[in-house]
């Protein structure tokens, strides 16, 4: 019998999206490696709290609620007694909007009873007596706009008054928000990282305290908040303030630079000096990417071209400025950018560089994985860090020094305090003077003829001082100094490679994952991607199939599940409304460009969420561009063309598509044939009718488990056999032409119908192994996944089947071809010669087996699957 032991948990908790902040998410991995129970909490973007996992880490994102900005706004609003006359009835803006539009309506409603009264002749007075009260009740609704909106120009603005919670009440909000979620988690340490934050580690842990619950917190200050120039003048009161309230509480204090640390020992008179932890990369995974992750390839940029790089956060006190500028004077010069998104200062730069007639030497491109960036930076030749002379640039060592480092960069740098003596003491990169392009350019050039030799500078001790593992080394002990308890054992299964996945709000533990039977993204030459439709299961089919007849081959399926799909098996479920967060987004570029090689992109939706747009095509440049070979797989009405299809098929589901159905699938069609023409990608369909729409496709056959299918139960063996149809939609399937011939069938006593509608998998499953004989489609021309199980089940199948796209697969299967009209005529044939119908499941289980047991695909697979 084993015993579980409790591991300590810790709250590490951040005041922003959590996505892209290397440091807190390598705190709570690196304190899930050390053996505590870790949750993570984030701001969300939505209005729902937002659950998933990283690695061993819980992650919780909860929305907040301006509750309390909004009310000290309003108290400013409020002014004196002239304001409660001028905007009486009127307290913001919204308001304002309501009075106008219950003004313009009781207008609009007197103006037409004016029109009646007017046109009837014997009310003419009464109409006249109105339209004086109407040009009445409009001068004052007038007279109280222009008061209102008077007073409102002599509001001044908002002025510090020196208590962070008037100046800066968002702080109390998070409060609210995050609040609730610490103390039900109810931690042993809470790590709160940042100055938004700080309130929130304290007020927690000190609720926590008078439950009575042990509960230690320590402040993280990532910057000196008293030198940053913040945009707002209420943050320059509220941020120091609050800071200065609530810094002698925490047990303990961390920040990034031994600079810093000492200004704010001396600006609080702290007792001890806060501990040290620089944000530098995990030393342990530089190298493991492989040459999966090019920061060179994802500019498109041959090894010939100096390259230049630039990572991280973007705003004016980084001073890119220069580098742009200066690149003007670097013909032969690339520069990249590394961006999460494209901010008003990112916009600024590349306005600047069309200017300065550089910006076809501009290259943004997107993040990676925190423990990729340095494999990714890697194929550049210099790091630049262009900082300006601001307070906390001079103290503190960049996170992108140890980054470009590890990445074996030389660094091209201003000459702030403590980055500049830095390079010139361990001689690894050149020294410009902030905010001068001529000389940065100078910098430039001399980094490039020396380059050899700084390169060499780049020695062991300086990176295993900058790594990670270092740098947590204290951290971890300061944990247990603080609370005085110490996790069990080090966890065993731990990887510093963790991928976010996003999970449902209900779920408390790791979802169950549903059997895979497949390779593995893992340590293979071709590492496949599969998403991110999913459609019937059949990207777990292909991924099963592959990895099972490829040894050379593992794969990650992936799902965007909404309320209506089904959980079919996948690696990755991403909830389709967590897509539309830009955080959720750039997870899904962090997680597919730098670890995959190939990638099967099915139904032509977006892999990146609404990133780029709707449909593959805005995907395909940063997918191309990280040097992934990308295949296109269709489903079916994704590229069926509705005209093309009616003409040929005089049993189109288009004729029966419910009211705007046609129009709206045409344009979707249209626009995925063309992008499948245009790419000159290799383009794979799963049914045989999707060749004539694409002649350029290559089928790949829909892949069922057919051993799973496989029924001993014989069939025609019961005088009225069993004849199942089971429509998921009946415009789709044609069910409506063929309903009264069977419902006439079985009234007859020649059979018995079965219809299963709406009734689950599992029991659709049941009834085809009880069944006879399957009635698949007559709406569409082919043949489809609930036929293939029916073929694989021993059973004979009866479908309407276009003899094009059938000859254009070049394989017939036995599937009994009829039409609305010839239906009744076919199933008697059938009943009347049994032994055929026998002999015919029979040859629909070899078929199945042939061709859709997943050896067919896999081999039509092999063109594209080649490194």
């Amino acid at each position: 019998m084993t015993t579980s032991v409790a591991r300590p948990k810790l709250a590490v908790i951040v005041a922003n999206g959590i996505t892209g902040d290397s440091r807190v998410q390598k705190t709570a991995l690196a304190a899930a490696r050390a053996g505590w129970d870790v949750m993570l909490i984030g701001q969300s973007v939505t209005k729902r709290q937002e659950h998933s996992w990283f690695g061993p880490v819980k992650v919780v994102r909860v929305p907040v609620v301006p509750h309390m900005k909004r009310r000290v706004a309003a108290q400013a609003r409020r002014g004196g007694p002239r304001a409660r006359l001028t905007q009486f009835g009127i307290k913001d803006r919204g308001t304002l909007h309501q009075v106008r539009a219950a003004h313009g309506t009781w207008v609009r409603e007197q103006t037409a009873k004016i029109g009646w009264w007017g046109s009837s002749g014997v009310a003419a007075p009464a109409a006249a007596s109105l339209k004086a009260w109407v040009r009445a009740r409009r001068g004052v609704h007038k007279l109280r706009v222009k008061a209102y909106r008077w007073e409102e120009r002599r509001k001044p603005e908002q002025q510090p008054t020196g208590d962070w919670r008037k100046d800066w009440p968002g702080l109390l909000d998070l409060d609210l928000a995050f609040g609730p979620v610490i103390e039900k988690f109810a931690p042993d340490v809470i790590h709160a990282n940042d100055i938004t934050a700080i309130n929130l580690g304290a007020m927690a842990a000190a609720r926590l305290r008078a439950r009575g619950r042990k509960c230690a917190w320590l402040y993280d200050a990532h910057e000196y908040v008293a030198g940053v120039e913040w945009p707002n003048p209420l943050m320059t009161t509220a941020f120091p303030g609050v800071e200065k309230e609530f810094i002698h509480r925490a047990d303990a204090v961390v920040t990034v630079s031994p600079e810093i640390a000492e200004v704010i020992r001396k600006d609080y008179g702290l007792a001890k000096t806060p501990l040290v932890v620089r944000n530098t990369p995990i030393r342990e995974t530089i190298g493991t990417a492989g040459g999966r992750v090019s920061v060179r390839a994802a500019c498109g940029l041959g090894d010939d071209v100096p390259l230049l790089v630039y990572s991280g956060w973007i705003s004016s006190e980084r001073g890119l400025g220069t580098a742009v500028e200066g690149l003007a004077q670097l013909p032969d010069y690339h520069l990249a950018i590394v961006a999460g998104k494209r901010s008003p200062e990112l916009l600024r730069l590349l306005e600047l560089a069309e200017e300065t007639g550089v910006r076809d030497r501009i290259h943004v491109v997107p993040y990676v994985a925190q423990h990729e960036v340095a494999d990714y930076l890697s194929t550049a030749d210099l790091g630049l860090i262009c900082s300006q002379r601001t307070i906390n640039y001079e103290l503190s060592l960049p996170t992108k020094t140890a980054e470009y480092l590890h990445a074996g960069l030389p660094i091209i740098a201003s000459d702030v305090k403590t980055l500049s003596a830095f390079v010139r003491e361990h001689g690894v990169g050149e020294v410009f003077v902030s905010g001068d392009a001529d000389s940065f350019s100078e910098a430039v050039t001399r980094g490039i003829d020396k380059l050899a030799e700084m390169k060499a500078h780049i020695t062991e001790p300086i990176l295993t001082e900058l790594s990670w593992e270092h740098q947590c080394e204290g951290l971890m002990e300061l944990y247990t100094k603080i609370s005085g308890v110490t996790p069990p054992t080090p966890r065993s299964d731990f990887s510093w490679g963790a991928v976010e996945r996003v999970v449902t709000a209900e779920e408390e533990e790791p979802v169950v994952e549903l059997e895979r039977g497949w390779t593995p993204l893992g340590n293979t030459p071709i590492k496949l991607g599969l998403g991110p439709a999913n459609y019937a299961g059949q990207l777990a089919a292909f991924a099963q199939a592959i990895t099972r007849e490829r040894a050379d081959v593992s794969a990650e399926v992936v799902k965007h599940r909404t309320a209506r799909t089904h959980d079919y098996p996948a690696d990755v479920y991403v909830e389709g409304r967590a897509l539309k967060n830009l955080d959720v987004q750039l997870e899904q570029v962090q997680r597919i460009v730098p670890r995959y090689t190939h990638l099967i992109a099915d139904a032509f939706r977006p892999v990146f969420g609404g990133l780029n747009g709707d449909s593959i095509e805005g995907d395909l440049p940063a997918l191309l561009n990280g040097g992934l070979k990308v295949a296109l797989l269709a489903h079916g009405s994704e590229v069926r063309s509705p005209a093309l299809h009616k003409k040929r098929n005089p049993y189109s589901l288009f004729l029966d598509a419910p009211e705007g159905y046609e129009e709206k699938l045409t344009v979707i069609a249209d626009r995925n044939r063309r992008i499948a023409e245009e790419s000159g990608l290799p383009v794979f369909v799963t049914t045989p009718d999707l060749l004539v729409d694409l002649p350029m496709a290559i089928w790949t056959p829909l892949v069922v488990d057919v051993d799973a299918w496989t029924c001993d139960r014989p069939v025609m063996e019961r005088e009225r056999p069993v004849v199942l149809h089971a429509p998921s939609a009946r415009w789709t399937k044609g069910t409506d032409r063929i309903l009264p011939v069977l419902e006439e069938l079985h009234e007859r006593g020649l059979i018995e119908f079965q219809l299963a509608e709406q009734v689950s998998w599992t029991k659709v499953r049941e009834m085809v192994m009880e069944a006879d004989i399957i009635i698949d489609q007559f709406a569409i021309g082919t043949y489809g996944t609930f036929a293939c199980e029916g073929m694989a089940a021993g059973k004979p199948v009866v479908a309407y089947l276009d003899k094009e796209p059938i000859e254009a697969s070049g394989v017939t299967p036995p599937i009994v071809n009829a039409t609305p009209e010839t239906l009744g005529s076919v199933i008697e044939a059938l009943v009347a010669d049994r032994e055929g119908t026998r002999r015919l499941g029979a040859e629909s289980a070899a078929f199945a087996r042939e061709y859709h047991d997943g050896r067919a695909t896999a081999a039509a697979l092999d063109s594209f699957l080649t490194p």
